[in-house]
């Protein structure tokens, strides 16, 4: 699409020629990308951080675009880092939320999503609380759909960005040991991360209580572990995951005794952070629960790229954005 081809970075001219097409024409999760698109991701989304860190940080890649944010489901981060994404491509954009439209009313998915085609929407970006959602969205249109997390299932853009950014801090990820400690049960940041991290060859360990750790994850080619000492020791990233209150409380029966009790199993404080024989690398998805799953004076240390997290978001997602939508 000449609008779009045209209105790359200038130093991304360059690489142009070697940059080929995703192989899917919407990001529903990590699963459907092959090994050829992640490198293509980190490769837009590397030319991407460039831009953002310029004096003018906005390019006119997607202008005359239109992308549709809906979110049925409460967010803060991603619906932000998503919408300046879009907006430093400039990109035009409608923000839905679920909890003031016709959605509450009884309007179903579809027609909902069929009305704002209608508008003419070139992309849509959604959250949704069913796992499956943005998938079946999907099937349904002839436009490219971006999973922005949907229930328990997956959060694509979420694991792009933190492997990228763990290959801009620690470089190839082969034989890595990757560490993902704590509500494995009702976390799609963990999913993703796994298949994601898989894909580029690190050896995975998810970490927590037996109750918080589905009973077959180790199908997915992952260490299970229940011991937090002991995978930090192993581990060379330990990602951090918050509990889920607002998941559980759909469970009578409690995951764990209390928070405190929790923190004092699987929360991360200096002490242990000082007690390992090597540096490891700090990562969380947030919101952080401080002095839960992590205390801050670990998540603020010099071992956290928590922050450059957040930074590589709006690249990574940029990067998604405009590789989809060379494929219109």
């Amino acid at each position: 699409m000449e609008r779009t081809r045209q209105q790359l970075p200038r130093n991304a001219a360059q690489s142009k020629a070697r940059m080929n097409h995703l192989s899917v024409n919407s990001l529903t999760g990590i699963r459907g990308l092959t090994e050829n698109d992640l490198e293509l991701i980190f490769q837009a989304a590397n030319e991407f951080k460039e831009v953002i860190n310029r004096p003018i940080k906005k390019v006119p890649s997607l202008r005359d675009f239109t992308v549709a944010n809906l979110f049925f489901e409460n967010s803060t981060r991603t619906r932000l880092s998503f919408e300046l994404a879009e907006k430093r491509l400039s990109a035009d954009v409608i923000n839905f939320s679920a909890g003031n439209s016709s959605v509450k009313k009884g309007e179903t998915l579809t027609d909902t999503v069929n009305n704002i085609l209608a508008m003419k929407v070139d992309m849509v970006v959604m959250r949704h609380p069913h796992p499956g959602a943005p998938q079946f969205l999907a099937n349904k249109i002839d436009t490219s759909v971006i999973n922005a997390g949907d229930g328990t299932h997956e959060h694509p853009t979420q694991a792009l960005l933190d492997a990228f950014s763990l290959r801009q801090k620690l470089g190839d990820l082969a034989g890595t040991n990757v560490a993902i400690i704590g509500d494995i049960r009702h976390s799609r940041v963990a999913i993703s991360n796994i298949l994601c991290l898989k894909k580029l060859g690190a050896n995975v360990r998810v970490c927590g209580p037996k109750t918080l750790i589905p009973r077959h994850i180790a199908s997915m080619g992952v260490e299970v572990s229940h011991d937090l000492d002991d995978t930090l020791h192993w581990c060379d990233v330990a990602n951090m995951l918050r509990i889920q209150l607002e998941r559980q409380e759909e469970n009578s029966v409690p995951y764990f005794p209390s928070l405190r009790e929790y923190a004092a199993e699987y929360g991360l404080n200096k002490q242990r952070l000082e007690s390992l024989n090597k540096p490891i690398t700090i990562m969380h998805p947030g919101p952080i629960n401080r002095g839960v799953e992590i205390t801050s004076d670990v998540a603020d240390s010099d071992h956290s790229i928590i922050l450059e997290q957040v930074e590589n978001g709006v690249a990574v997602r940029m990067a998604v954005l405009y590789l989809l939508a060379m494929k219109r």
